[in-house]
């Protein structure tokens, strides 16, 4: 799962938002990455967003792909997300990046792995904290895919324009 928050206390958010993940049955955090402060793509005139990923063991038996991400678009409404403008400041924003192996697509409700994470420096940097070695399903690994990619990282800031 990749994490973002730029409102409010964001770190704060990224934690709250796994606290209530790992409160229902089947869901448990195994790993988390650096936090990475990145800087807003779309709209620059907001703050700048603090990102994570968040590797979690879903039980198959509990959970099916569908079921999983309704559950984390709920968590995002019980923490005030209001959807609408792409890119615009928000409590939080959870986004399902891969489940297992699996490639889904359901349209535009769901789609694995998440369409847009190729492109994300925030989403691939702390991909690579957790699985440096991390395939994608067309066969291209994560290294490879970041070098297709413009972007700078100073520490923990991940600059992409």
């Amino acid at each position: 799962m990749g994490l973002g928050s730029n409102i409010g206390d964001t770190e704060e958010n990224l934690n709250e938002a796994v606290a209530r993940l790992e409160k229902y049955e089947g869901i448990e955090p195994e790993a988390w990455s650096e936090i990475y402060r990145t800087e807003p793509q779309g709209m620059k005139d907001q703050d700048w967003f603090t990102n994570q990923v968040v590797r979690f063991d879903v039980d198959p038996e509990l959970w099916s792909p569908h079921g999983f991400l309704s559950t984390l678009l709920a968590v995002e409404g019980q923490m005030g997300r209001k959807r609408g403008e792409p890119n615009a400041p928000r409590v939080i924003d959870i986004d399902l990046l891969t489940f297992g192996d699996e490639t889904i697509d359901a349209g535009s409700f769901l789609q694995v792995p998440h369409p847009r994470m190729k492109e994300r420096a925030f989403v691939l940097c702390p991909l690579k904290d957790l699985n440096p070695n991390f395939v994608f399903p067309d066969g291209e690994d994560l290294s490879a895919t970041l070098e297709k990619i413009d972007f700078r990282i100073e520490g923990n800031k991940i600059y992409q324009d």
